[in-house]
């Protein structure tokens, strides 16, 4: 468990495994300063190998997700200090190249602004939930810089050719609603439902074996720019890295699925994962059949009269 305190970010571990990541900075809204990414980068790699962290929820205090970067101090704080400004941005990179493939499920709730560099932590999530009131915003092209820190690449590649372009040059604001059309979310609700629907996706992934979902989670990742057989050996050697992973912990993912289908019928795996993915607790091991392997009883016809 992380107990040290932070001046710019909160964290509050669930013992459910759900370890929220804060935002707290909301004189600010959220603007990311030097301080900010120094913490965010320790606290990241700090939980990526915490035992009590099984999967991590990234928000913002306040009205704002991030309002991106802190125009001052990130930018004009570092001028002519080439060090701060080396020291500032290599910090920053838990937001890309950290999240991109970070080791355990990662999921970005945008509850208010979300505004340039933000873009970058809301789309390298594994996966993202916006309020349909949030604001977005590609502010960069209006203060005088394009969309960096890999934000130009993230949109081009998340985004319609013409919805990228659009929001780019005109910097014009756009809500959670069309985040969610746009591909740059999976989903907006209602931001009172907010909380609730985000921790109804971490439960879900939480039932699954955190192997294979760590090992999805990468080959969804790296094969993206691969060729056809480079990913064939990638995906090749994921799956024999996931029977290593599982053989720690006493378990063979693969042959107790299609155990658990073929011969009990204890799940169904349309409708959930097998008995014991998350904790090992397998059905030869005490674990109980999914409720949703249970056939419903045909009524029984009606005599005619």
């Amino acid at each position: 468990m992380l107990k040290k305190k932070f001046s710019c970010v909160k964290v509050n571990q669930q013992k459910d495994g759900v370890t929220w990541v804060i935002f707290n900075r909301p004189e600010k809204r959220n603007a990311m300063s030097p301080t900010f990414h120094a913490e965010m980068m320790e606290i990241m790699t700090a939980l990526e190998t915490d035992p009590d962290t099984k999967l991590v929820i990234i928000t913002g205090e306040g009205t704002a997700y991030s309002a991106g970067q802190d125009l001052k101090e990130y930018f004009r704080e570092t001028d002519g200090n080439p060090a701060a400004k080396a020291a500032a941005s290599a910090n920053s990179r838990w937001r890309n190249e950290k999240l991109w493939m970070y080791n355990k499920p990662t999921i970005s709730m945008v509850n208010g602004f979300c505004i340039g560099g933000a873009f970058t932590h809301c789309l390298c999530a594994d996966f993202s939930i916006a309020a349909n009131e949030a604001v977005f915003s590609l502010s960069e092209v209006n203060w005088g810089i394009l969309p960096g820190g890999m934000v130009s690449k993230l949109v081009s590649d998340a985004f319609r050719p013409r919805d990228a372009m659009f929001y780019a040059c005109t910097g014009r604001t756009f809500t959670g609603k069309e985040a969610a059309a746009m591909g740059m979310v999976n989903l907006s609700v209602p931001k009172k439902n907010l909380r609730r629907e985000t921790l109804k996706l971490a439960k879900e992934l939480l039932e699954k074996n955190p192997n294979v979902l760590r090992g999805t989670k990468h080959a969804i990742r790296a094969t993206q720019d691969m060729t056809w057989r480079a990913a064939a050996d990638y995906l090749n050697a994921k799956g024999a890295e996931i029977k290593q992973r599982d053989q720690a912990r006493g378990h063979d993912a693969y042959a107790e699925g299609i155990r658990q289908f073929i011969d009990e019928k204890a799940y169904r795996p349309v409708f959930s994962p097998y008995v014991g993915a998350a904790d090992g607790k397998t059905t030869e091991k005490g674990g109980k059949p999914r409720a949703s392997a249970a056939r419903k009883k045909k009524a029984p016809a009606r005599k005619k009269k």
